[in-house]
């Protein structure tokens, strides 16, 4: 807080135009902008490392790798090789951001934000709709999902399949509108299109609805880096607090969250994607999203 006890302005800045930041950091990840037209990936030496949200490797305009892509290439791999760097980086994104990754640097994540925002909550029956599946029962169990797909797909059954990335191959969203792009792109690799391909379509498609009544259900339910980063928002360098003195109560906080989170019960709550909403819309002013103090 600044002398005269308001909020200081970057933090306004920041999280009010969240939506400018992840489009920014969406661009700088994809910044072959070339292979958009081409359909040719970018293959220069900064594909050698990894990005710090889910951005499909294969994307035509991707200069990085997928972290999740290349922890099960190490999985999968014919010679096991423990994935020392990928692990390295993503703990090192979870300490330094935790689940801020989610909230401002993923690619996908800009994506289902955008969808959500089309206006059918204004329709009283989307709505209604929208709040009855935001504070359904079987969200919280339903969240529990992802953490199965980190440790099933993304670990276990690569190390069973070799050479099979079970989950870019049968669930990655991102990794199907790569593929999409591509075949936009280029006809010639559009026209190999086969079976598989149109699973993970209808995979993306049903995502996609569940976007427009859900806020960031892939997140929600069956992002694996998600639930890698998730445990990492209890000792991040960037911190959700309330200043309990000042709070009043008023249940605006949880009512504006995108992830169905209540600050003042849990500010490092796992689903917590530190998106600022509720810092921006506190009527007391009473959260603080920032580097952690020593004291906290």
């Amino acid at each position: 807080m600044d002398k005269a006890g308001k909020a200081p302005v970057f933090k306004n800045f920041i999280f009010r135009y969240r939506l400018a930041f992840q489009g920014i950091a969406a661009l700088l990840q994809n910044a072959n902008f070339k292979g958009f037209f081409t359909g040719k990936p970018f293959s220069g030496a900064a594909k050698g490392v990894c990005v710090p949200g889910l951005n499909c490797y294969s994307c035509p305009g991707a200069i990085g790798a997928c972290p999740i892509g290349s922890l099960q290439n190490f999985m999968s791999a014919k010679r096991f090789k423990f994935p020392y760097y990928v692990l390295g980086l993503l703990i090192f994104f979870g300490v330094l951001l935790g689940r801020a990754v989610c909230g401002f640097l993923c690619p996908f994540g800009l994506l289902q934000d955008l969808i959500y925002k089309i206006p059918l909550g204004k329709i009283p029956v989307f709505g209604r709709l929208r709040q009855k599946l935001h504070k359904n029962r079987i969200d919280r169990m339903l969240r529990k999902l992802k953490y199965a797909v980190l440790v099933l797909c993304v670990i276990v059954l690569p190390l069973f399949f070799k050479l099979t990335p079970v989950f870019c191959k049968y669930i990655c969203p991102s990794g199907t509108v790569s593929g999409i792009l591509v075949g936009l792109a280029d006809s010639q690799v559009g026209a190999l299109f086969g079976s598989m391909f149109m699973w993970k379509v209808s995979v993306l498609s049903m995502i996609v609805l569940a976007c427009v009544l859900i806020s960031r259900p892939f997140c929600r339910y069956l992002c694996p880096l998600g639930a890698f980063y998730a445990p990492f928002n209890k000792i991040s360098l960037i911190h959700l607090s309330v200043d309990a003195s000042k709070c009043v109560s008023c249940g605006k906080c949880a009512s504006v969250c995108c992830m169905g989170v209540d600050p003042v019960k849990s500010p490092d709550d796992l689903e917590c994607i530190r998106c600022g909403k509720c810092a921006v819309n506190c009527p007391a002013e009473a959260i603080r999203i920032g580097v952690k103090r020593r004291s906290e």
